[in-house]
């Protein structure tokens, strides 16, 4: 026992020396960073490009004149945020709600983890108190929301004959609408409950400022600005809303419901909610790599309109569409892309309404349906003078109290000027229409080591 000890010791105290650095600069030395594709995205290689209207003003709104900048990389979704997508956030949302009622429900009982049968099962995450240190237990007492996790290893049920106890089966009543708001005999979730909170730190306020006091720059209702945080369930009657005298209720009734349209565009979300997705699909990505011990990934978020122009271009100088050629049509007299042609003919190109994200040709950064479909939101806020004094580097004007915000690339009802990828339109950000939705883009960390030719 005495000489295992003692080559434990030795092992110890050679395998230590081999850590010491002499007394040199070396550095902390990290993991290896090994930047990993996200899914369903694609790298876009940072550049210079002329952005603006290298053609005629049409429109004469000048509003785009033609400007070198320069963007660096970034992996943008290779198509729209589809309804399947959307919908994996909408339920998440929709279990954390029911998990946090829950959770509470058996803090209320004094019901622990440690019970498995009845709602205990979905106590707070950790919920024994004992083994806690005093500053744990500290943050629990004064930041309840952001100390006790919740328990997702239990599954919920949403089956009424699978509830498990009287407790559970109130909670998840209070989810639904009441009885006399049903149709057709359906349960219907009542999506006002179905809100999402998240915490923001404004960067550019911080740096704005020279007395900086951290806590005055971490927005708890960033862009939504209630405290009880934003509802996320799309708004299917914008369906109905944007066109008066049209029949639009199948569409309004089915659009994101039914699984017919799973792999199509989600719409009628607005840009705060576009916001909150983002936010979102972070958190689910960094509380995977956190499980695995792995470092975070950078954020999710909206493209800049600058971003989302180089990425239409498809590196194609001076391109009018994102295919690059001024025309419409290929060489069959097919069109190129789902809009309004030939003065209103909405079927000619073979669609009345939205298209399935992957439809027609990809530009060649394999980026789809960058014009028409859906319209697109960017993070940038819309100044019709912003091109003469934004930066030329990676440029964009992000101003939180201008509530237009720019969208680009045209819709499934636009004419072909809007498809153009110069075009620049706006909608402010809390309206959700039916032609308008998004795509997400990461920044590319770090770069590859410059060889020297």
């Amino acid at each position: 026992m005495k000489k295992l000890l003692l080559f434990f010791l030795v092992f110890l105290t050679v395998f230590s020396c081999g850590k010491k650095n002499r007394g040199e600069l070396i550095g902390v030395k990290q993991k290896k960073w090994f930047p990993e594709k996200p899914y369903g995205m694609t790298l876009i290689e940072g550049a210079s490009y002329i952005m603006g209207k290298s053609d005629d003003d049409v429109a004469n709104l000048q509003n785009a004149p033609a400007m070198t900048v320069t963007v660096p990389s970034f992996y943008m979704d290779e198509t729209e945020i589809t309804n399947s997508e959307y919908k994996q956030f909408v339920y998440w949302v929709k279990d954390s709600v029911a998990l946090s009622l829950l959770a509470r429900r058996a803090s209320e009982l004094e019901l622990g983890e440690e019970q498995k049968d009845g709602i205990g099962e979905f106590a707070f995450k950790d919920s024994d108190t004992s083994k806690l240190s005093e500053f744990q237990k500290y943050m629990r007492e004064n930041y309840f929301d952001l100390a006790k996790p919740l328990n997702w290893d239990s599954d919920l049920t949403w089956e009424t004959e699978d509830y498990v106890d009287q407790d559970y089966s109130e909670i998840m009543d209070s989810l639904y609408l009441h009885p006399d708001y049903w149709y057709d005999g359906q349960m219907k979730i009542d999506v006002t409950k179905l809100k999402y909170k998240f915490t923001w730190f404004d960067a550019e306020a911080a740096a704005a400022e020279s007395k900086r006091v951290r806590s005055q720059f971490i927005d708890r209702k960033p862009y939504i600005h209630h405290e009880k945080g934003l509802e996320i369930y799309p708004d299917t009657t914008v369906w109905i809303k944007d066109f008066i005298y049209s029949y639009n209720e199948p569409m309004h009734n089915e659009y994101f419901s039914h699984p017919a349209f799973q792999d199509y565009p989600v719409v009628g979300i607005s840009w705060k909610k576009a916001v909150a997705f983002c936010h979102w699909r972070t958190h689910y990505k960094n509380s995977y790599q956190r499980s695995k011990g792995k470092p975070p990934v950078n954020s999710f978020r909206l493209p800049s309109e600058a971003e989302w122009e180089y990425a239409a271009r498809g590196g194609i100088p001076s391109g009018v569409y994102p295919w690059g050629g001024p025309y419409l049509l290929n060489d069959r007299a097919c069109f190129l892309a789902n809009f309004k042609p030939l003065r209103g003919d909405y079927a000619a190109d073979q669609a009345v309404y939205t298209v399935e994200a992957k439809s027609y040709l990809p530009n060649d950064f394999n980026l789809y349906n960058m014009a028409g479909n859906v319209a697109e939101w960017t993070s940038s806020s819309y100044d019709s003078g912003a091109y003469d004094y934004v930066s030329t580097l990676n440029p964009n004007m992000a101003v939180r109290s201008e509530g237009r915000k720019v969208i680009r690339g045209g819709s499934w009802k636009d004419v072909a000027y809007y498809l153009r990828v110069s075009s620049r339109d706006y909608e402010y950000s809390d309206t959700s229409r039916s032609y308008i939705g998004f795509r997400t883009i990461q920044d590319y960390l770090g770069t590859s080591k410059v060889k020297i030719k």
